[in-house]
């Protein structure tokens, strides 16, 4: 007999939703790896570094929520594939990690996402597409108070952010980066201008 559908949790509905989601992602990374040679681990770190530009290696672990010895023996081998390169910090016991002009390439490519991914978002109606960003972004700041992930570079835990300050229903919100109103579809979750605004500020702007 089938469940009450009143009876079913929408957190665990959701929650199966995004699996299903996550399995897709999956099956394109494993496809990846066949068509570039680099595994999931590999092609991440290559994007973060093409997204962030250099960074050590404890950065890298913090950025991918990994261990140290896992980015480490990850860097080893894109090193023997040429597509980055190590080189001293100002602290000369640390080392830095770069692309080389070979790795930039293959940043480029790894940032790509499935086009039948990226179609099924862009199917949705302008409306839904903002609140599923919306959404998004609650549930990683969530996830970030929980200890769960790394803290991410989106507009909820920015310091330039200004949630619902125009009276504009489109574009409510503000962004002083750039001085200029955004929408729910403009909301950011990796933004390379991000600074952070202080644990006791996020919960306000995140209201």
């Amino acid at each position: 007999m089938s469940a009450d559908p009143s009876s079913v949790s929408p957190a665990r509905t959701a929650a199966v939703g995004l699996s299903k989601i996550g399995l897709a992602l999956r099956h394109h990374a494993w496809e990846e790896r066949e068509r570039t040679g680099l595994t999931p681990t590999q092609g991440q770190i290559v994007a973060l570094l093409g997204s962030r530009g250099p960074l050590r290696i404890g950065e890298i672990a913090a950025g991918l929520a990994v261990s140290q010895p896992t980015v480490s023996d990850a860097v080893a081998a894109l090193e023997r594939k040429s597509l980055v390169a190590r080189r001293p910090a100002t602290d000369r016991r640390v080392q830095i990690v770069e692309l080389t002009d070979q790795g930039g390439a293959a940043a480029a490519a790894a940032a790509e996402w499935p086009d039948a991914l990226l179609a099924a978002v862009d199917a949705l109606e302008p409306d839904d597409q903002a609140a599923f960003l919306r959404g998004l972004q609650r549930m990683i700041l969530e996830l970030q108070r929980r200890g769960r992930i790394p803290v991410q570079r989106m507009c909820a835990t920015c310091r330039f952010f200004r949630p619902h300050v125009h009276p504009d229903p489109i574009r409510p919100h503000h962004c002083a980066f750039v001085d200029a109103p955004f929408g729910d579809r403009e909301l950011r979750l990796d933004c390379a201008d991000h600074e952070p605004t202080p644990d006791n500020a996020i919960e306000k702007e995140a209201a």
